[in-house]
């Protein structure tokens, strides 16, 4: 029974010997390739064929006797190191194979020859300008070693591994070297190879976290630091294999950290010396191999103003230059005359919102992070290095944030003036809003973190706020950019409130192609978007929609259909009480003249406006406007016509597009294209149009608007002074805008939009709260305060001759002969009226029925930094 036991462990023995051999076998073959493997066992089958035919044969040519003095010692040591050897290659195997979930994942084979780097992605706008990048790490990856600085190798090679070219990933010599030296007491430095560090860049073995990727040995402590080391070597032999030398030095100076928030040499060479890799000189190249011992310790930056003997950096960067000499990469008399050479920074620090298009930077990423949950599709815009073409145009971009930034500089100041000595917040009967600065100082982060820290005690929380002055950046008020000024918080918040805002967005009306986003003054100081995150009143604006729907709509009227300004009046219900809506028109008065509708909307007439909006319909007006773009919440009451609901600057434009592109709508479009990190195609972005209401209905709408600007309404300031530049040299009364202007009640909000053969442009100017306003139509109307940054903007576009397509051109002349309605109208034609929504005789806001009223909405705050 017991020979049966014994028979059987030893069989079992063999199949356990048999089964980790052809393990080990598949080890050695991941490791040293099937060529190397085959080649080795073909020799040692020739070996034994040649020499030895039996195990005695064997041990008598090796000069062993089984009867001498030390034969079982030997014996014993020989079986000690078989079982090392045995014991050796199990733990490997163990290591590679991830044996019971012991030691955790090693890279696949995919992952070593396709390893994914963290990369910024980088934004370009349509005509091939870099707009910016999205990056939590900011890196962009050198792809030929060509375009690295010869200096750099030699650099790196003398400090971090003089025998690189020599070993195949593990330096053993350079190991024993570290051992001796740690024996002997001294510092011989680290024995990890260049391969080795790559290995640890690329794959994180060091911060591995969770049971399957360490595995349940990882947990014990100095037996991870083993199994940690182990994979790095074992990936290093890989890495050997799968790369060449100067891959494997472009991959580490790809993965490096330069300290600074700069991965990867190309934007450290960009950061440190605002130069490319291949233009490094050797001091330079020093500096930054020279960091890699210690980001932080021997950073340039910090010893800036520092003198030498003090400079670590400088210090860090003669030892590298040493270590050059000491390799044969440098002449010991360059060095001489290096080491005394200062460092010279020229830095250019990157963030993610440098250069022009913030506001819609941050448009790009919410539309591309939505589009990819919509489809299932894994996208990181911050780690996968993609390239993504806009539809923006750089210039476009340009004369748009100059616009509006040069533009409401003026409007700043006008406002300034208007309220001197005056606190600009207001409830409807102009009275200063008691504690509104406390309210929004209540929203902030600082005020918060105060009161977590002085829970009960308010003395302390409101102390801090409007006592303790600090320095502190702040946009500038009557400059351009920023300034410093010493503050409280409480203070920063009334300085920032006082402003007004603005946004500005243009398109290409038949491909729908976002040309210019300004989504407000400065992304730094402002990050409420006013082009797409921000939605107020439209006031007249949204006439036009109206107009459409009397036109397009069942009723079918022509642009000649009258119709008499008189007063009007209609019970309505607001908040379930029945009142009288009693729509004025902005002066108070009515002219009792019969006119054309075309000219009652040159003319921003409330009052038949208004009866137009109940002849055809609320129901049909809401209908056009959704039909033509306009997604926010309607409903169908009486004041819809007079824009009485919030809507977007995005949305209005979208539905202009219709009036130009005859009767189609062309959906705003912000990408065009997106590129992996090799330049492959993921999704190309088509042009999304529909057909929202006739050809015909469209031409007449357009030269409907035409006369908002050439028949005396308040679009008309578009063309006062310098404005009379835009009007085309040849046909120079020939219509080339269409548009309109809006304002809403007490001024708060102005906008205008304004078409061109090629492009619709927004255009709002506001306060963040609805409180703050002008407190006259003559300040505070849109052709007073939006209009001119529409105006400014054009001018730009018309000074540029290489934008000569975008330039305002005269439209088609309209042949009556080919249209069924009449629109060359007639008669007598009251005087001009402002745009204003204004009260009604009841104390009713025209612009309030059925639609939420904001005297003082919160908004969100951006006071304090």
């Amino acid at each position: 029974m017991m020979n049966k036991i014994s028979q059987f462990f030893n069989n079992l023995g063999v199949k356990l010997l048999h089964g980790l051999w052809s393990v080990a076998d598949k080890l050695l073959v991941k490791l040293l390739g099937e060529p190397k493997v085959a080649s080795f066992y073909k020799q040692l089958d020739a070996f034994k064929a040649k020499y030895f035919d039996t195990k005695e044969e064997v041990l008598a040519s090796i000069g062993i006797d089984k009867e001498a003095q030390y034969y079982l010692q030997i014996k014993k040591l020989w079986r000690a190191f078989a079982w090392t050897v045995f014991v050796g290659v199990f733990y490997l195997v163990t290591i590679e194979t991830n044996f019971l979930w012991l030691t955790g994942e090693m890279p696949s084979v995919g992952e070593l020859q396709n390893p994914k780097l963290s990369q910024s992605s980088e934004i370009y706008s349509a005509d091939g300008v870099l707009l910016g990048k999205f990056f939590q790490e900011n890196r962009t990856p050198i792809k030929n070693f060509n375009e690295i600085s010869p200096y750099l190798v030699k650099a790196l090679v003398a400090t971090e591994d003089a025998r690189f070219y020599e070993h195949s990933g593990i330096d053993f010599r350079a190991m024993f070297g570290v051992a001796v030296g740690i024996l002997q007491g001294g510092e011989r430095g680290g024995g990890s190879t260049i391969t080795q560090q790559l290995a640890k860049n690329l794959f994180k073995t060091r911060k591995k976290e969770g049971v399957a990727k360490k595995g349940l040995l990882g947990f014990v402590p100095g037996v991870n630091k083993l199994i940690i080391k182990t994979k790095e070597w074992l990936t290093a032999i890989k890495l050997e294999r799968y790369y060449t030398k100067d891959e494997i030095i472009l991959w580490y100076l790809n993965t490096v950290d330069f300290g600074s928030n700069s991965y990867g040499i190309k934007v450290a060479a960009k950061r440190y010396f605002n130069t490319s890799t291949d233009s490094l000189n050797i001091q330079e190249a020093a500096v930054l191999i020279g960091m890699q011992k210690a980001t932080t310790t021997y950073n340039p930056i910090r010893y800036r103003n520092k003198p030498l003997e003090e400079n670590k950096s400088w210090k860090r960067r003669n030892v590298v230059l040493s270590q050059m000499v000491k390799y044969g990469y440098l002449p010991k008399a360059k060095y001489d005359s290096l080491a005394l050479l200062p460092i010279v920074l020229k830095e250019h620090e990157e963030s993610p919102y440098d250069g022009t298009g913030n506001y819609f930077k941050v448009a790009v990423a919410k539309y591309l992070n939505e589009w990819a949950a919509k489809n299932e599709i894994e996208l990181d815009l911050y780690r996968d290095g993609l390239k993504i073409i806009t539809t923006i145009d750089s210039r476009l971009q340009t004369y748009a944030e100059d616009a509006v930034s040069e533009g409401m500089r003026s409007i700043q100041k006008t406002f300034d003036g208007h309220w001197a000595g005056k606190n600009p917040w207001v409830d409807e009967k102009g009275v200063e809003i008691p504690g509104f600065i406390d309210t929004v100082a209540k929203r902030t982060e600082y005020y918060k973190s105060l009161v977590k820290k002085y829970p009960d005690n308010q003395d302390s929380v409101w102390y801090y706020m409007k006592k303790v002055k600090r320095k502190m950046w702040v946009y500038a008020r009557n400059g351009v950019g920023e300034e410093q000024m010493e503050m409280t918080p409480y203070d920063s918040i009334q300085y920032y409130k006082k402003f007004l805002q603005a946004g500005m967005m243009t398109m290409d009306p038949f491909t729908g192609h976002i040309k210019a986003w300004v989504g407000g003054l400065d992304f730094k100081y402002f990050k409420y978007d006013h082009v797409k995150q921000g939605k107020r009143q439209p006031g007249s604006t949204f006439k036009p929609f109206v107009y459409t729907a009397a036109i397009d709509g069942p009723k079918d009227l022509s642009p000649c259909y009258e119709m008499r300004d008189e007063p009007f009046e209609l019970e309505v219900e607001e908040k379930g009480e029945i009142k009288i809506w009693r729509p004025n028109n902005a002066d108070g008065h009515f002219s009792y003249a019969t006119m054309p509708i075309k000219r009652a909307l040159a003319k921003s007439i409330n009052s038949i406006t208004a009866k137009l909006t109940n002849e055809v319909g609320p129901d049909t007006v809401m209908y056009y406007a959704k039909q033509m773009g306009i997604t926010s919440p309607l409903s169908p009451v009486a004041s819809i016509g007079l824009g009485s609901f919030d809507v977007s600057l995005y949305e209005m434009v979208g539905a202009y597009s219709a009036f130009i592109n005859e009767g189609i709508h062309a959906e705003p479009l912000l990408v065009s294209e997106i590129q992996d990190q090799n330049g492959n195609v993921i999704q190309h972005f088509d042009p999304e149009s529909r057909r929202v209401i006739k050809k015909e209905s469209a031409l007449l709408m357009r030269n409907m608007l035409e006369g908002t600007i050439y028949e005396g309404g308040t679009g008309s300031s578009l063309l006062w002074g310098d404005g009379a530049k835009l009007l085309p040299e040849k046909n120079r009364y020939q219509p080339a805008f269409a548009g309109k202007t809006g304002t809403t009640s007490n001024h708060s909000d102005g906008w205008f939009m304004g078409m061109t053969n090629n492009l619709v442009t927004g255009v709002w100017v506001g306060g963040d709260d609805r409180s703050i306003h002008f407190r006259t139509g003559a300040l505070g109307e849109g052709s007073k305060t939006a209009m001119p940054l529409y105006r400014r903007f054009m001018l730009k576009i018309k000074a540029d001759p290489d934008l000569e397509q975008y330039h305002p051109t005269p439209f088609e002349k309209l042949d009556q002969k080919k249209f069924t309605k009449q629109f060359s109208c007639t008669g007598y034609y009251g005087p001009a009226r402002s745009d204003s929504t204004s009260r009604d005789s009841t104390g009713v806001s025209s612009d309030s029925i059925a639609a939420p009223v904001y005297n003082n909405e919160s908004r969100p705050d951006s006071t304090l930094r």
